[in-house]
């Protein structure tokens, strides 16, 4: 088996858009289970 090519890497502009989407997800993400959480509890 030949090595896998060596990828180009791409434009930091481009890096630091898909760090900020994952980070802006996950944040989202906790914060739509918190607020669940919170309903669900507080109804109890």
């Amino acid at each position: 088996m030949s090595p896998a090519p060596p990828e180009k890497s791409r434009p930091l502009a481009q890096r630091l858009l898909w760090f900020a989407a994952l980070w802006a997800g996950g944040v989202g993400t906790v914060a739509v289970i918190a607020y669940g959480l919170r309903l669900w509890i507080g109804t109890r």
